[in-house]
């Protein structure tokens, strides 16, 4: 197997492992323990199910973690078919990481302020549970914020991909729909709320891009040139030969 190809392959593992929190974290613990517009009860079930939060800032984590090797993976792999919108993607990429730890602060914030202390002792626990109500609130915008950047990272990798020859160029045009995709769903989420889940039925099936471009670096990695045309294409450095 040639270098390009493993890279490929880590590249989709690490894409496959950077997704695989994000139901879980994004919509399953969210929906779980929040009651809309009761910050008591809110913090109730957050109290109630500790382990569970604890879980969610794990996996929280563990996205972020993997977002970032995910970059540099596809970087080293797509950095030669055009080195400036490979490093625009990498850039998107990184802008969204403050944005996403900001979201993971508010989660550990949570923690910190159901457990109590000495120094919390000022506070009501009214105070207090709408403390952990605000945060989770913010919590959730500093995500759809990030979301924004989610998709427009996967312009220039759409691009990357349909001038790359060694990855079918449809699974580069599917990535363009998925890249808008998620800005127009966030910017309509933080300000034109009451049409969000009208926008989030229409722009679902967009969203599907990545899931194949994921399938195909894992399974096939990169696709066979012909003779011809594998001459043509660059060499990654790890393939190059070493001068006497």
């Amino acid at each position: 197997m040639d270098s390009r190809k493993r890279t490929a392959r880590l590249a989709g593992a690490l894409y496959w492992l950077a997704g695989l929190p994000a139901p879980f974290v994004l919509l399953y613990v969210p929906g779980l323990v929040t009651v809309r517009g009761d910050a008591a009860a809110t913090a109730l079930k957050i109290r109630a199910q500790e382990t569970l939060f604890q879980l969610n800032i794990f996996g929280h984590l563990w996205n972020l973690v993997f977002f970032i090797f995910l970059a540099m993976a596809l970087y080293q792999l797509l950095s030669h078919v055009n080195k400036a919108r490979a490093a625009l993607m990498v850039i998107l990429v990184l802008v969204s990481l403050p944005i996403s730890f900001l979201g993971l602060l508010a989660d550990v914030g949570i923690l910190v302020l159901l457990r109590g202390g000495d120094y919390l002792a000022a506070f009501s626990k009214d105070q207090l549970d709408s403390l952990v109500y605000f945060l989770l609130v913010m919590r959730g915008k500093a995500i759809v914020v990030a979301q924004i950047f989610w998709g427009l990272w996967l312009l220039p990798l759409g691009l990357l991909i349909m001038r790359s020859r060694f990855i079918p160029r449809l699974l580069g045009v599917l990535l363009i729909p998925n890249g808008i995709a998620y800005p127009v769903m966030s910017l309509t989420g933080l300000f034109f709320p009451a049409y969000s889940g009208v926008v989030w039925a229409a722009m679902l099936p967009a969203l599907l891009g990545e899931l194949w471009v994921m399938l195909w670096l894992v399974i096939r990695g990169t696709r066979d040139l012909p003779a011809g045309e594998r001459d043509r294409q660059p060499v990654l450095k790890a393939d190059a030969a070493v001068p006497p």
